[in-house]
């Protein structure tokens, strides 16, 4: 059963706090609190700045931020432009009353609306609820994929030959 009193809204530049505390919330979840180094103003420059690299919707219930889903658009060299989900988030005081599947829901409509070829994000491996929750949706989930990255450091560190 959906809850009629959450709205689902494009997010704002005043937003950002809730959607750090939410960042936060789902870094403990993840067992890696220590690992969110970004901040409100990085995020403003970044959202909301001359050339914004992502937006989001959050969840609205009674004027308090309960959840968020933060996303980008990037394009696939086989398959054109796709949009990246980053992160899908409910407050866990509001987990379990569709919050999370309205927010899912809303980032399909806005792929077919932007007419992408696909909707992607990850989850990790353990997170049995997350993989369930997609699963509903026949999603697909692929092992087959490693994720690669440089973090900051290794950037940093690089010398070219």
């Amino acid at each position: 059963m959906r809850p009629k009193t959450i709205i689902i809204r494009q997010g704002e530049k005043k937003d950002l706090p809730a959607v750090l505390s939410l960042i936060k919330e789902l870094a403990e979840y993840e067992k890696a609190p220590l690992e969110v180094e970004v901040t409100v103003q990085e995020m403003e420059q970044s959202g909301f700045g001359i050339n914004p690299v992502f937006e989001f919707f959050v969840a609205e219930k009674e004027a308090e931020i309960v959840g968020m889903a933060l996303y980008y658009t990037k394009y696939s060299t086989w398959k054109g432009p796709c949009i990246f989900l980053e992160d899908l988030i409910v407050n866990q005081n509001h987990r379990r009353n569709g919050i999370g599947a309205m927010l899912f829901e809303r980032m399909i409509t806005l792929a077919k609306e932007m007419k992408v070829s696909r909707l992607e994000w990850q989850v990790l491996e353990w997170n049995e609820p997350a993989i369930n929750f997609y699963k509903k949706y026949n999603a697909t989930l692929d092992a087959e994929w490693l994720n690669g990255k440089l973090v900051y450091s290794q950037l940093q560190e690089f010398k070219t030959v």
